[in-house]
């Protein structure tokens, strides 16, 4: 098998000019892609409603198309669904990724086409390898197995002859014959529905494995390794899969999983990838060693437009070009697709880090953020305190949600989080230094915090609840939410969430 691993590792890395080529030629690259995207579209309802066939540069299609969110686009991409053809973009639809969507509780189904599968999603993914193996070009992973827990799909209820599902699953369901080859467990056990039933099979399956890689979520990757380890008796994952070096993974932050996963698998030789992939299409791969930066993807179908985040709320808010962004400024990504998506708004907020060559980092979601008295506090800012406060504390959080204290007649106000600990103990640990430090972080990393929480004038100090273990994982099985696409919502400018998980708590439900 060394042999495989050598013609493997020699394969991916043939891509990498064509990587370096859109890293040196930004805007070439891009305005090759707007061109295909608007010539391709242009004999459909959508592109002849906006009169595609004479717009020849982006100021002209920022004029007459609307940035739209997916309540705007819906009447097209039910039409879709329904197996209308040239709708929004030429053809058919087979497949559909669904989305419950973390700012909206109604599914959303994402068309996409067969181009927009191999051009973006496939070229991800062979580009995180083929950025892998660049980094680590004596690396060993394809003489074993990589681990994908993968998510479902179902017949589309609006078209029997078509499907839809979580992302991943729609991956993995197409997965070509060499793909498949490497991976672990068998394609039946990845996409099974039943959540809890999924994680003990491929547990139980894939002890045996020589498992090199997993790819996933962390949240339910991290549910996956305890129960490995409650099976096996293993004290960490190294002992089940000695010849594990890389876990490529997405969908939320790292940051405050890091920790965790260092006592999962305590090795220094243990490799992490973060990858920015989303049911609209893949986005980011980090391509360095040293920086948890992500490496904007621009030449995988994918047309990117830019809101300023002071704008994001706007109903026609102004956008800007990828050649007109600035490093340290956090945007609304907006995304035009070959699979039809056009001027959509994806909900995530970036912040550019470097344009030469174009690079992000995930800051949060639009509408996941606490703004309830001008503080501006995102989710990155969030994760950066609680990893400061756990390294200097020896906590490590599972999970959290945080929503505002409202003022009222007899109090000021704050925000209130609860915090998921993996190794709180109230007779080891003091929750008031950890609010401390979280609090002082805080205030450092955000100016607009440190004014309002000034001799708490405007913000009073964190209170902070120390939840259970497992309290999340039951909390979000009660909403039928396990697995997958679904993650725990971090911020919130209302209390639906944080209310629910306290009064959960105070009801004395078994986690």
């Amino acid at each position: 098998m060394e042999w495989f691993n050598t013609i493997l590792t020699w394969l991916m890395r043939r891509r990498f000019p064509q990587i370096e080529r859109f890293m040196n030629h930004p805007h070439d690259v891009q305005q090759e892609i707007f061109r295909h995207l608007i010539k391709t579209a242009a004999a459909t309802d959508w592109g002849r409603k906006y009169g595609y066939a004479d717009i020849r540069n982006r100021e002209q299609f920022a004029a007459r198309v609307p940035v739209s969110a997916y309540e705007d686009l819906y009447p097209q991409i039910e039409r879709v669904l329904r197996g209308e053809k040239n709708v929004l973009w030429p053809g058919e639809f087979t497949w559909f990724s669904k989305s419950s969507g973390t700012t909206n509780a109604r599914s959303k189904y994402i068309p996409v086409s067969e181009e927009h599968l191999q051009e973006c999603h496939y070229k991800g993914g062979k580009d995180m390898l083929c950025l892998y193996v660049n980094n680590y070009p004596n690396t060993r992973a394809f003489l074993g197995k990589n681990l994908g827990i993968g998510g479902s799909y179902q017949l589309n209820p609006f078209n029997p002859n078509t499907y839809c599902g979580d992302v991943s699953a729609l991956i993995m369901k197409n997965l070509p014959i060499w793909a498949e080859f490497l991976r672990t467990p068998s394609i039946e056990v990845a996409l099974m529905d039943k959540w809890e039933e999924k994680v003990e099979k491929i547990a139980q399956l894939t002890i045996g494995e020589n498992v090199t890689g997993m790819s996933g979520v962390p949240t339910w990757t991290v549910v996956l390794l305890q129960r490995i380890l409650e099976l096996t008796g293993r004290q960490h994952i190294r002992e089940v899969w000695p010849n594990l070096e890389v876990f490529f993974h997405g969908a939320v932050s790292f940051t405050p999983y890091r920790e965790l996963f260092r006592q999962l698998i305590p090795a220094d030789d243990m490799h992490y990838m973060e990858t920015y992939n989303a049911s609209e299409g893949f986005f980011g791969i980090q391509d360095q060693r040293d920086s948890q930066d992500l490496l904007l993807m621009l030449d995988y179908g994918v047309y990117y437009e830019f809101i300023p985040l002071e704008f994001a709320q706007a109903d026609h808010p102004p956008t800007v070009g990828l050649a007109d962004v600035q490093v340290g400024k956090s945007y609304a990504m907006i995304i035009s697709t070959n699979s039809g998506l056009w001027r959509y708004k994806i909900g995530d907020v970036v912040r550019f880090t470097s344009t030469n060559p174009y690079r992000i980092r995930i800051a949060g979601r639009t509408k996941h953020f606490i703004n309830a008295f001008g503080e501006e506090m995102v989710v990155e800012n969030a994760d950066t305190a609680l990893a400061y406060a756990c390294k200097e504390t020896g906590l490590i959080v599972n999970d959290y949600t945080a929503a505002p204290v409202y003022l009222g007649i007899d109090n000021k106000g704050g925000h209130e989080w609860a915090i998921e600990f993996e190794n709180f103990d109230a007779s080891l640990h003091s929750l008031e230094c950890f609010t401390q430090l979280l609090d002082e972080k805080l205030r450092e990393i955000n100016s607009d915090y440190d004014a309002k929480r000034y001799k708490d004038l405007a913000l009073t100090a964190p209170v902070i609840h120390a939840l259970p273990k497992g309290t999340f994982y039951a909390w979000m099985a009660k909403r039928g939410k396990l697995g997958g696409q679904h993650k725990v919502p971090r911020l919130s400018n209302t209390r639906e969430y944080l209310d629910d998980v306290l009064a959960m708590r105070r009801s004395s439900v078994k986690v």
